[in-house]
């Protein structure tokens, strides 16, 4: 019986000794190389703008003023729409004038009769004193006697002139041809003396709209230098370019471009800002005075400028960072000098060269590892898009911010 179980233990202890031998230990299986995508760095001739606040006037801005003073008798205009030069737009009671006119015609009269009798007894009188019939006194009594009631004519002529000029105030007609506002005083009341109305209504010439803004000294500075280093021939062609954006209180782009018009003769030392004028055509009129716009201003152009996708960037401690990668994957890290932001692109000045790839799913990223590149290109806002989609998926444009 002991040997019987002897013989059982050992076999057991044979058995459990082979199945161990036989069996593989766990090995964990090695990861991938992680998927990253890549842009190649962007170079290309990138213009630098700067946005100013400004707001919108028409290029020619007329008050309507009442010259002579009565009773509004007629408005011929409907508010706030389209006039044109020469247009009747308020009538004024005329009869004060009509009255002032016929009194002056009979001053005039009046002078007229006065010079035929100087002018008879100057001519009855030279002949006389020809032949020693009549004083030289009696002669220079008569020829100033003349020259009086000449001179009381061409005043009576004046006045008559000045009363016509008068009344032909009682009717107010448009300057120039733009859109009218709301009048500032209603038919029946009377005008033209403070405390009652003056300016009764603007008329505005609103195509082309006017935008004036401002720039602060430092980018005056650089608009400056920029200018002093053109030639002769570069300088005609920015003052002929229209170079202006104009963007509208809700963000849209107006369709038509501007150029400067005019400039201030110095810098503003309350407010440390240089102002400046541009027009932009306006031939649908929606933009009307009065607006507040954005006018964006090309301030600079670099060459050559090398632009990555802003999220490629990241910060530590206030040094801006990216992942290079080079041509067997490798991951590298490498600190940059950030320019301008142009859309999603950012302009790198300094740590990057042309043909590098920089990374730009950078959050599982170490320095040191090795990735599979997946090349993706940018469209001109920065905005990326896959060159090679997986098998059987539709290539797709990405709205990805920076």
């Amino acid at each position: 019986m002991r040997m019987h179980g002897y013989a059982r233990a050992l076999i057991f202890v044979s058995s459990v000794l082979t199945a161990a031998c036989s069996e593989t230990p766990d090995v964990p299986p090695v990861a991938p190389p992680p998927e990253i995508g890549v842009v190649e760095v962007l170079q290309r001739d990138q213009p630098i703008h700067i946005d100013l606040i400004g707001q919108t006037q028409g290029s020619s801005h007329i008050p309507i003023r009442t010259r002579v003073e009565g009773v509004l008798l007629g408005m011929h205009f409907a508010e706030g729409l389209h006039v044109n030069e020469g247009d009747l737009l308020y009538t004024i009671d005329p009869i004060p004038y009509e009255t002032k006119v016929t009194e002056a015609l009979g001053y005039l009269a009046e002078a007229r009769t006065m010079l035929a009798k100087a002018k008879a007894d100057l001519e009855r009188i030279e002949p006389l004193a020809e032949i020693g019939a009549a004083s030289k006194a009696d002669l220079d009594g008569a020829t100033a006697q003349y020259n009086a009631a000449l001179g009381s004519v061409q005043v009576a002529n004046a006045k008559v002139k000045q009363a016509r000029i008068q009344l032909g105030y009682t009717e107010i007609s448009a300057p120039i041809s733009g859109r009218i506002g709301i009048t500032k005083a209603d038919v029946g009341e009377f005008v033209g003396r403070d405390p009652n109305p003056v300016v009764l209504n603007f008329v505005s010439l609103i195509d082309p709209i006017r935008v004036r803004f401002a720039i602060d000294e430092r980018n005056y500075l650089r608009l400056a230098r920029q200018y002093r280093v053109m030639d002769k021939a570069e300088r005609a062609r920015r003052a002929n370019k229209d170079s202006y954006d104009l963007i509208l209180a809700d963000g849209s782009v107006h369709p038509h471009r501007g150029r400067s018009v005019a400039y201030d003769a110095a810098i503003d030392p309350a407010t440390g800002t240089f102002t400046l004028e541009a027009d932009f055509p306006n031939p649908e009129r929606l933009v009307l005075a009065g607006q507040f716009a954005r006018v964006r201003a090309e301030i600079e152009e670099i060459k050559d400028a090398l632009l990555i996708p802003e999220r490629a960037i990241s910060e530590l401690q206030g040094i801006f960072q990216i992942y290079v990668i080079d041509e067997e994957g490798g991951v590298h890290l490498r600190a940059v000098e950030r320019g301008a932001k142009i859309d999603r692109l950012r302009i790198i000045e300094k740590g990057l060269e042309a043909g590098d790839r920089v990374a730009v799913e950078v959050a599982r990223l170490r320095p040191g590892m090795t990735i599979v590149p997946r090349l993706r290109s940018m469209n001109p806002d920065g905005s990326l898009v896959d060159q090679a989609p997986p098998v059987g998926d539709e290539p797709t444009a990405e709205s990805e911010g920076g």
